[in-house]
């Protein structure tokens, strides 16, 4: 599954604005309009592909340090049993019990530690990943932008329409295109002529089972939590 992905929504005050660009562009000369699918291209560009492998392995990389955190927790909570299943021995001295007891306290110490450093790494794994993939993705639109850019005066086109586009209820901007004068596939196999070779031949079948970026507990979530203190008996 694909964590890195285009979508694009525009208000309908923006559609109006289209129109009303049109239509003063066809008071003045006739326009040459023409159309391009930015969700495909921006889908179909090798460094988005690029980009998704990466922050996949961001996201992995995060799951890693945190399956440690979490077996280092089971770890210390086992000895922290342990030490409480000792501390209630009466074959042992009272001194001893004791002993144990503050042994275990020490081990709720810890155990709390843990909990704090899990929850600091989660936020900020996931505010790095959220981060690169907001400069990808502005990086990669850019670069699809300079291109059309070049095919649009390079076609002497008055406008270029995103045929992706859909309106604040999700329609469709352009509701009707004949299929004249779509920039997508030129535009799209300008931008993959830097692809390294066998890029798209060797390029691997998509892993259903992607790992996301690192996600905060949500509501219905039960969070980690250290045992109580041992109560001291008398």
């Amino acid at each position: 599954m694909r964590i890195f992905s285009f979508s694009k929504r525009i208000s309908g005050a923006a559609t109006a604005l289209f129109a009303l660009c049109a239509l003063a562009a066809s008071l003045q000369a006739q326009p040459k309009i023409a159309t391009i699918d930015l969700k495909k291209v921006f889908d179909g560009y090798y460094k988005t592909k690029q980009a998704d492998t990466l922050l996949q392995g961001s996201g992995a990389d995060a799951d890693k340090v945190l399956a440690g955190y979490v077996d280092e927790y089971r770890k210390k909570q086992q000895e922290y049993n342990k030490l409480i299943e000792s501390a209630n021995d009466q074959a042992v001295s009272a001194d001893e019990r004791e002993k144990r007891r503050k042994t275990a306290e020490s081990k709720v110490s810890e155990l709390k530690e843990i909990e704090q450093s899990v929850t600091q790494y989660r936020k900020q794994a996931e505010t790095n990943i959220l981060e690169q993939k907001a400069r990808m993705r502005e990086n990669i639109l850019k670069e699809i932008q300079d291109v059309i850019n070049t095919k649009a005066k390079g076609g002497s086109y008055t406008f270029v329409f995103d045929s992706s586009a859909l309106a604040f209820f999700q329609t469709p901007v352009i509701l009707y295109s004949a299929g004249q004068n779509d920039l997508t596939d030129e535009v799209l196999a300008q931008l993959n002529i830097t692809a390294p070779a066998g890029f798209f031949t060797s390029e691997p079948k998509e892993d259903k089972t992607s790992i996301a970026p690192p996600k905060a507990p949500q509501k219905d979530e039960k969070p980690v939590t250290a045992p109580a203190k041992p109560v001291k008996k008398k």
